[in-house]
């Protein structure tokens, strides 16, 4: 009965600072809830994209008795045969011309097989059935749909097919992957030179040669596995892999599995495991603030308490009944706050991603919702009744007519310094975790597991904290010793009463100091969350221009003559700013087969944009001249500098196919520097060099690509235009399609539906860590302003109280949480190098979402010193009765 009177007396006269304490903990359940539900649908994105990126999940190679029992395998929704045989040559005729070219793979495909594989055949010109050409091989044999081709046969006479069509092999990688070898063992490029003919004209063909050579052939069978798996890639790689090696184990050493689908989850993993760093790096400090808030906002109203504790003991009440009313205040406040909060979250999921679940399953839902619910009581029960039992232990009538503020010693941490030692330790695990490049997710070499160094979490966890104790410090003092300072700084607002307002502030020097370090904090989390979500798409941008090259990529048919001057043609389309010709051939560096582009060092920066991160040894500008300056410059890619041990100016022998005999002959460069990225270039071996002198070595300009800038009109339309002119011989690509591929994933984590939730949290937690928490301590402090008023005096002058309060509290997390994330932002950027490619070369800044965030700090901060002016105007003897 006690309990129900003691809500009710809550209910009616602090209702208020209740609700106040509820919005804290429903900050912090909706918050867990949205990112919780979301991380988990970013996970099972991730293990569906995998899952539709592969092909051909397992490529299981042995030999062809293995069949009837993989055919009765049910873990397979469908399962084809597929034969290779080595050949040391293709041979054609064409335009009284004969050309060859060195050795090869002839595959033999079951009559369907593209259709049941749609990832591993595209078809380019002509049929995507019968006897099809790999596209390099056709332009090796400038070969077409109706030549005839010789194929090499090993102790037998050359056989003759008919060419039916030209394809593109997309996953050639894994399609002519050594099936068992480890990955160092892995062939370093596929063969250049592929046939691919039916089942049937295989075998007649090539059984001879497995009957008499049998090392020459092999077979495979290509399977697709049901995709019953678990949501996390994690949870799907070890059943994927698990149930191949439980494969071999039935074979007993007849077949060998070439597990596709577990490469595919298993790099995923690591993305992941960055989505779940992600979640805690930017979601953990959004509940540890809501938590803080809640505690403040307690916090606020300790006096109260421990005057109406103190009459419960004047009128018999013990201390376990004390404890009673608190628990019940408490589980008042988790209850409200944790039903408010799953409500913001279903409604965060609906306005941003069109479902309450954000997508994820409803058992999923379920269970991170129970969790933050839990989370929520827990910080009710932490912000409550910890300091509600604290007082009851050892508080007293007398102790309970103190003010706030009046402790005369400083708390125990900042005699000690704590903040300060937070501090250089934070940048003590920075500067340690750099050593180690910022690895925060660990693929231990010939391991199959990968882990997280949470030992990288340190760092900005210790600069968070040490920033708002440091922020908590410099306010003490300032009001403290430094009252002076601020009665000078508060003469404009309070004039004659500067003096007599600084004094009171510096009474009150323990609550405004934790109100600012709160507020601080938010201005903390709202600007390293935005900073880095601006830097991400920022990244992306650049991801993206490095993919497609330009605002518009024309690439060619491969083995297509194009000349430069095809660029008139193009540059004649409406809405072209400039076009720019390169060059894309293959060269061999020693046995490696690498992409070579050809540039116009003079005019090749006007099409696309070249940051100096992407280079070594110099600025962009600097090695894009050498190659204008030496013509048989070429820039190497960093791994074929650390393979074959060049240094600068090092002699660099490649061949490249001759544009007249078709034939690889070699030409004589000189490594001039480093290109660790390059438009439309591949992300590990590639070189770069001087379009001229290629074209003068090889005896053909031809041209494999034009970057298009678009003028007057969006990269997408422009396409569309080149499109309707240039008819469909060419492959057309726009920047802002690839923008929206690379901006949407992490691979597969939507980074932008993460960071909404955070930012949309950050103004809503800026605006209660400053008006709210003000507003309660103007409330709390009704009695001071209403005795002012019974003693004479005026609303003016009671308003310099209020609004010098007002401007410490805004100047003092502004100008302190700045400062911090500027340095936290660094931090966090610099440890989640994974997460962006190419890595920043600075911060990308949001300030218009920065300029948002302080606008409606400032909106709540003038909305609660307005509130308190008008409390102020009211009688004061009623006010002092409601008391």
């Amino acid at each position: 009965m006690l309990t129900l009177i003691w809500l009710r007396g809550l209910l009616l006269h602090r209702a208020a600072r209740l609700a106040a304490a509820a919005v804290g903990v429903a900050a912090a359940v909706a918050l867990l809830a949205s990112l919780g539900a979301f991380l988990t649908s970013a996970k099972s994105t991730m293990t569906q994209r995998s899952i539709d990126r592969v092909p051909v999940d397992w490529q299981i190679e042995g030999d062809p008795s293995i069949e009837p029992a993989l055919h009765a395998d049910r873990r397979f929704t469908d399962l084809r045969r597929v034969d290779f045989a080595d050949t040391a040559g293709l041979e054609a005729r064409t335009a009284g011309q004969t050309l060859t070219t060195g050795a090869g793979q002839v595959l033999g495909l079951p009559s369907g097989y593209a259709a049941a594989f749609p990832g591993e055949l595209r078809s380019l010109v002509g049929g995507a059935d019968g006897v099809l050409l790999a596209q390099q091989t056709a332009a090796n044999l400038h070969a077409a749909p109706g030549d005839t081709v010789k194929v090499q046969r090993a102790g037998l006479p050359a056989a003759q097919v008919r060419v039916d069509g030209v394809v593109e092999l997309p996953s050639a990688d894994s399609l002519f992957q050594k099936v068992g070898a480890p990955v160092g063992a892995q062939p370093q490029a596929p063969p250049d030179n592929v046939l691919l003919l039916p089942a049937d004209t295989w075998h007649r063909l090539f059984d001879p040669v497995a009957h008499a050579r049998p090392d020459q052939v092999r077979t495979q069978f290509h399977a697709r596995l049901r995709h019953a798996l678990p949501a996390d890639p994690a949870g799907a790689y070890a059943r994927v892999s698990g149930s191949a090696r439980n494969l071999e184990v039935r074979l007993a050493g007849a077949g060998r599995v070439g597990d596709n689908l577990g490469a595919a989850l298993g790099a995923a993993r690591a993305d992941a495991l960055y989505a779940q760093i992600l979640f805690l790096f930017l979601g953990a400090p959004g509940a540890v603030l809501a938590g803080l808030l809640t505690a403040v906002i307690t916090g606020s109203g300790a006096t109260r308490r421990r005057t109406e504790q103190a009459l419960l003991r004047t009128r018999g009440a013990t201390r376990r009944t004390l404890l009673t009313l608190a628990t019940a205040e408490a589980v008042a406040v988790g209850v409200v706050g944790a039903a408010a909060g799953l409500g913001i979250a279903a409604l965060t999921g609906r306005l941003a991603f069109g479902s309450a679940g954000f997508g994820a399953t409803p058992a999923t839902t379920a269970y991170w919702e129970g969790g933050a619910v839990v989370a929520g009581l827990v910080i009710a029960v932490l912000a409550v009744l910890i300091p509600a039992a604290r007082d009851a232990r050892h508080g007293t009538v007398a102790s309970a007519r103190r003010q706030i503020g009046a402790a005369r010693r400083a708390p125990a941490w900042l005699r000690y310094g704590l903040d300060l030692w937070l501090l250089v330790t934070a940048g003590a695990v920075f500067w340690a975790a750099g050593r180690n490049g910022y690895k925060i997710v660990l693929v231990p070499e010939g391991l199959p597991t990968i882990s997280v160094s949470y030992w990288a979490f340190a760092a900005p966890a210790l600069l968070w904290a040490g920033a708002g104790l440091l922020t908590w410090r410099v306010t003490y003092w300032l009001l403290g010793r430094g009252r002076p300072v601020v009665a000078r700084l508060s003469r404009p607002l309070a004039g004659g009463l500067a003096d007599t307002v600084a004094a009171t502030l510096s009474r009150q020097r323990v609550l405004i100091a934790r109100t600012v370090a709160l507020a601080a904090l938010t201005v903390v989390f709202a600007g390293t969350t935005s900073v880095f979500d601006a830097t991400y798409r920022h990244q992306a941008l650049v991801d993206a221009q490095l993919t497609n090259g330009a605002d518009v990529t024309v690439t060619e048919s491969p083995g297509a003559y194009v000349p430069p001057g095809e660029a008139r043609r193009i540059a004649a389309v409406p809405g072209v700013g400039h076009v720019e010709p390169l060059q894309h051939r293959f060269a061999y560096v020693g046995a490696d087969l690498q992409d070579l582009y050809g540039i116009r060092p003079t005019g090749f920066s006007a099409a696309t944009e070249l940051q100096d991160a992407y280079f070594s040894g110099g600025t962009a500008r600097e090695l894009i001249g050498r190659l204008a300056r030496r013509p048989d410059a070429v820039l190497v890619s960093e791994e074929t500098v650390k393979d074959f041990q060049l240094r600068p100016g090092d002699q660099l022998r490649l061949r490249l196919q001759d544009g007249r005999t078709r034939q690889y002959r070699t030409v004589v460069f000189h490594y001039a520097g480093i290109a660790k990225e390059f438009p439309t270039a591949p992300r590990d071996s590639f070189l770069v060099a001087n379009a001229d002198y290629v074209a003068a070595q090889t005896g053909s300009d031809t041209v494999g690509t034009f970057l298009v800038t678009a003028s007057g009109r969006s990269p997408h339309e422009l396409a569309a235009n080149l499109r309707g002119r240039l008819g469909s011989g060419a492959q057309i690509t726009d920047l802002d399609s690839v923008h929206h591929v690379v901006g949407t994933s992490l691979t597969a984590v939507d980074l932008r539906g993460l960071t909404t939730i955070e930012l949309t949290y950050a103004v809503a937690l800026a605006a209660a860590a400053t008006g709210l928490l003000l507003a309660l301590g103007f409330t709390e402090r009704r009695r001071t302003f209403a005795l002012a008023s019974v003693l004479g005096a005026r609303t003016r002058r009671l308003g310099a109280f209020v609004w010098t309060e007002v401007a410490v509290v805004t100047v003092g997390a502004a100008l302190m949480g700045g400062l911090a994330a500027w340095p936290l932002s660094h931090m966090l950027v610099k440890i989640l190098t994974g997460v962006f490619d190419p890595p920043p070369a600075g911060l990308t800044v949001p300030w218009a979402y920065l300029g948002l965030v302080v606008a409606i700090g400032l909106i709540a901060l003038l909305a609660a010193g307005a509130a308190a002016i008008r409390a102020v105007r009211r009688p004061p003897l009623t006010v002092l009765r409601d008391l």
